[in-house]
């Protein structure tokens, strides 16, 4: 790196975190989760506005590529925390429920993505049809898990039996919908001539989970009061990137990795662990890597020539998006005995997608499963079901107004129907 360079990605970083902190805040305050002003910011700074003048004084295409590195650190960082957070324990005394909810939430949107998909084909269709058709489907069917999880929150509904059985089926939408989208990415030959890797994968798997992480456990074990020093920080953010290569090198991606590290990393006796890896590692990225990855997304977004037809395929993918997870949800939850107001409320908490949406489709536009048009209005899509999501539990639950905020639905079911608050 020279000079120049060096001037130009110090100075963009610096814009970027201002901007992205700035418009989180402002989201926040009118309601909004802060990932809706930091895409916003990324956005604003790509060739939607002014014909990308802004990116290109902040970022020239020497300096790009360094941005693109940062980004994929960050986008590791964030997967691994997921992982890290996901706990099996959340599905018990809601498994029936959860399980069920969660199939019905990912099964409709993505049939309709499929058909949508088909729809689309001749004006946004890519060379590989199966892929496109079972990317979109996917795309369809994701849950952003901490964003749910922030909104119920800032609503005080973590501990009711709505914000229990919602967080339960997240979790679950949330693998199922990393083991789809790896299985797309295994079967449609991204890895080009060294696709022979991708065999690897199972063996892999069946090592971090039955291996590894037994290991791990013994380790832990024999360590009542393990603290995160030095070494031990290093050996996890080691562990984190060196899985993130192995399924990258394998031709998989490397979200799946980190996430398959995080989820691997013992329960059980590490509960401070895990918060103070959680608390350094979440910073940093919140604060810096992620704005970064947010930039980078919104690099890509292009909205300056949209027209009619492009709108018209915009309603259809709202349509599709909002209509299908929040039939499959609210159908599957009255059949299991719900209210029919706490039932709504859950599918629009479904539709919440955020950052998970985002970086499915960037790695849906980096494997060639989307086009650049077609990623601009599904990123469209993310924000906008991520932005009702407030406006609407305000509608069907009214304002939070404390811990109590669920009474009035819990009180018509029948005991046992929602499952214990955890």
């Amino acid at each position: 790196m020279n000079t120049h360079q060096t001037t130009s990605l110090l100075l963009g970083l610096a814009a970027v975190v201002l901007l992205a902190r700035l418009l989180g805040a402002l989201a926040r305050r009118l309601g909004q989760p802060a990932v809706t002003g930091e895409v916003l910011a990324g956005i604003a700074l790509g060739p939607t506005l002014f014909h990308g003048a802004i990116s290109d004084a902040l970022f020239p295409d020497t300096v790009q590529p360094l941005i693109s590195a940062l980004a994929a650190i960050g986008i590791a960082i964030f997967m691994f925390i997921i992982g890290l957070e996901w706990d099996a324990t959340m599905i018990r005394g809601n498994g029936s429920l959860a399980a069920t909810v969660s199939f019905s939430s990912i099964l409709v949107p993505f049939s309709l993505g499929m058909l949508l998909a088909l729809y689309l084909m001749d004006d946004y269709g890519t060379d590989d049809k199966t892929a496109f058709m079972l990317f979109m489907g996917i795309a369809m069917s994701i849950t952003a898990f901490p964003v749910l999880a922030r909104i119920l929150t800032d609503r005080q509904m973590m501990r009711t039996p709505l914000g229990v059985v919602a967080l339960a089926c997240a979790s679950i939408d949330d693998v199922l919908a990393w083991f789809l989208l790896a299985a797309v990415v295994a079967i449609s030959g991204s890895a080009g001539p060294d696709q022979w890797r991708i065999l690897l994968a199972i063996p892999y798997l069946l090592g971090m989970l039955f291996v590894l992480r037994p290991l791990l456990h013994r380790f832990v074990a024999r360590r009542p009061v393990l603290r995160l020093t030095p070494t031990v920080f290093a050996c996890v953010l080691a562990g984190l990137l060196l899985s993130a290569a192995a399924t990258e090198w394998m031709g998989l991606h490397y979200i799946f990795g980190a996430f398959l590290f995080g989820v691997i990393l013992p329960r059980t006796g590490t509960e401070r662990l895990r918060a103070e890896v959680h608390d350094r590692l979440g910073q940093m990225t919140g604060t810096l890597l992620l704005p970064v990855f947010f930039l980078v997304a919104g690099l890509k977004v292009d909205l300056s020539g949209l027209d009619m037809g492009g709108l018209g395929a915009l309603a259809l993918i709202l349509l599709v998006a909002v209509g299908g997870k929040f039939t499959g949800t609210f159908a599957a939850a009255r059949l299991n005995g719900m209210p029919a107001r706490q039932s709504a409320a859950l599918a629009t908490l479904m539709n919440t997608r955020g950052l998970t949406e985002l970086i499915v489709l960037n790695v849906g536009l980096q494997l060639g499963f989307l086009g650049q048009g077609l990623y601009s209005l599904m990123v469209v899509m993310a924000v906008i079901t991520t932005t009702m999501t407030g406006p609407l539990l305000n509608w069907i639950l009214g304002r939070p107004k404390g811990n109590d905020l669920e009474a009035p639905d819990v009180s018509e079911r029948k005991p046992g129907t929602v499952g214990t608050a955890a």
